[in-house]
């Protein structure tokens, strides 16, 4: 099953019926802001999700093609939604205390190619296809920039 959010972005696989669901909710609530109006976050998702004591939630995000990962960022339930129905990443900025779209500025945009939970329910893997550099370095990988860390190496038995 496939569920078309808009021209440009196709929602595939399993999530494609719960984010129809969602949708459909969404559009029978309203648009309005806060109080609970608008779109929220599909029930059967938010309720698989562990967040932190501030509402966040891990998100890893890796390049979909070689798997690389390019950095960390937080989302919140709604960060996630627009995530999941928009094609492009959303975060919720600890530091601005506000949500903001990945490359909306810089232009180093992230096009959202899958989304996954991981067993705990406190991690979240973003698939993307970046656009340019992911950290705010203007390194490829927030990882490149920070660089490895001394280690003793484990060897197999």
């Amino acid at each position: 099953m496939s569920f078309m959010q808009d021209q440009d972005t196709t929602i595939e696989g399993p999530a494609a019926a719960d984010m129809e669901r969602s949708d459909t909710a969404s559009r029978a609530e309203g648009s309005g802001v806060g109080g609970g109006e608008g779109p929220v976050l599909d029930a059967g998702i938010a309720e698989r999700l562990k967040h932190d004591d501030m509402g966040l939630v891990a998100a890893v995000i890796q390049q979909y093609d070689d798997h690389r990962v390019l950095m960390v960022g937080y989302m919140n339930d709604e960060a996630l939604r627009r995530t999941l129905s928009t094609g492009r990443v959303t975060f919720w900025s600890r530091s601005r205390q506000e949500y903001w779209r990945k490359g909306d500025t810089s232009g180093h945009v992230q096009y959202v190619k899958a989304v996954s939970l991981d067993c705990d329910g406190d991690a979240l893997l973003v698939e993307v296809d970046q656009v340019g550099a992911a950290c705010h370095t203007g390194a490829r990988s927030c990882f490149d920039a920070g660089g490895p860390l001394p280690v003793v190496v484990g060897r197999r038995p």
